[in-house]
């Protein structure tokens, strides 16, 4: 290629050479200059080339790359941003319970038997415990001795006196007399023989004291007499039916002690806990066995006042109870009852703080768990609650 020149043929210099557009042919240079006294024209901007473009840009992927990477600073600012500010979870803890009946022994003794063992399932009735007492029974039947004693007593007044007992009483009544006659005919005739002379006094004194006597034997025999004749008295029959009645009352004490020796289930459940072995010695009070009632077993929480705020009787939440799986179990609320005997967070300042009290609230599973037990944790996102 040659160099372009003016009209003289001299080279012109770089910077006097005007752009050549890329749709002009590089072949005829010298169409641009009319004359050689024209004005050469000026340099203007330069037109980027193809391969100057395709430099400039940035390359696609780094704009995707680009793109990428601010939508993950976004989302992880937005995770932080979310995590800081959502709301922490509240998890209360309960604990399942149900019905339990503490037997205690009501006499003392020996266990002499126990058929029912801890876990065994039981019947309302069915016989737990058996005490032994040879000493309780003794005192049983000399009460009900002593009852035919008094029944025997009874029945005699009730039919009154017999007429041999009234002929019996009638003959000494008259024997009585009889003496009384002899005794008074001694004194006559001591006291005549004395008046004379002719007896100490002291046999005098010896008939008198025999008159007396044979005086007070008449009286009493005419009075055993007259209650033979007349039977016994509404008071007498009142005092053997007493006796009668006491006897019975009696028995029926021991007899209530005697059934005790024999503890039956008063519920049908299962045995939660054994406090007596076999031959042990038991007082009245100490503790027998427990049961519980599998039929009716519930959640207990012990909550403060703050959350149970909003919280009412039929509500339902859900809790999880990890000896079952952590499977989400609805429940319903049936009690909310305040503990009363202590605070469930105590004020750290004098002024402006109080005590929060303690709740008791008791929910239900809402479809019946075949295998929850009384002690099994449950938990709850209190948060989620209300």
């Amino acid at each position: 290629m040659t160099k372009p020149s003016d009209s003289t043929g001299e080279s012109l210099p770089p910077d006097r050479v005007a752009p050549v557009a890329h749709s002009q042919s590089l072949e005829a240079p010298d169409r641009s200059i009319e004359s050689p006294d024209a004005e050469l024209p000026q340099p203007g901007p330069r037109a980027p080339i193809p391969d100057q473009l395709a430099a400039s840009e940035p390359p696609r992927t780094s704009r995707v790359a680009a793109i990428i990477v601010a939508l993950s600073v976004l989302a992880i600012v937005g995770l932080s941003l979310w995590y800081l500010v959502r709301p922490q979870p509240l998890l209360v803890q309960g604990e399942a319970d149900a019905t339990r009946v503490d037997i205690a022994a009501r006499i003392d003794g020996r266990v002499g038997r126990r058929p029912v063992s801890r876990g065994d399932n039981i019947m309302a009735g069915q016989l737990l415990v058996a005490i032994d007492n040879p000493q309780l029974l003794t005192k049983l039947n000399e009460a009900e001795a002593a009852r035919v004693v008094a029944q025997a007593d009874f029945t005699r007044i009730q039919v009154g006196t017999r007429a041999e007992v009234v002929a019996e009483r009638k003959a000494e009544a008259a024997s009585a007399q009889a003496s009384l006659t002899l005794a008074q005919q001694t004194y006559d005739r001591v006291k005549q023989v004395t008046q004379g002379g002719f007896e100490s006094v002291a046999k005098l004194d010896e008939a008198t004291a025999s008159l007396d006597v044979a005086t007070r034997t008449l009286e009493q025999a005419k009075l055993a007499y007259q209650e033979a004749v007349a039977g016994y008295t509404a008071e007498e029959r009142g005092v053997a039916q007493a006796a009668v009645a006491k006897a019975e009352a009696t028995i029926a004490t021991l007899q209530a002690q005697v059934d005790e020796m024999t503890v039956k289930a008063p519920i049908a459940g299962q045995v939660y806990q054994v406090g007596a072995e076999l031959g042990e010695y038991v007082s009245p009070g100490v503790p027998l066995l427990s049961l519980v009632d599998l039929s009716d077993v519930w959640l207990h929480f012990d909550l403060r006042e703050d959350l149970v705020k909003g919280l009412k009787v039929g509500d339902r939440f859900t809790v999880k109870i990890p000896a079952l799986g952590d499977m989400p179990i609805t429940v319903e609320v049936r009690t909310i009852a305040t503990r009363g005997e202590y605070a469930g967070w105590r004020a750290t300042r004098a002024t402006g703080d109080f005590d929060l009290r303690t709740f008791e609230v008791r929910a239900y599973p809402v479809d019946k768990l075949p295998n929850l037990r009384p002690g099994m944790s449950a938990y709850a996102d209190w948060n989620g609650v209300h």
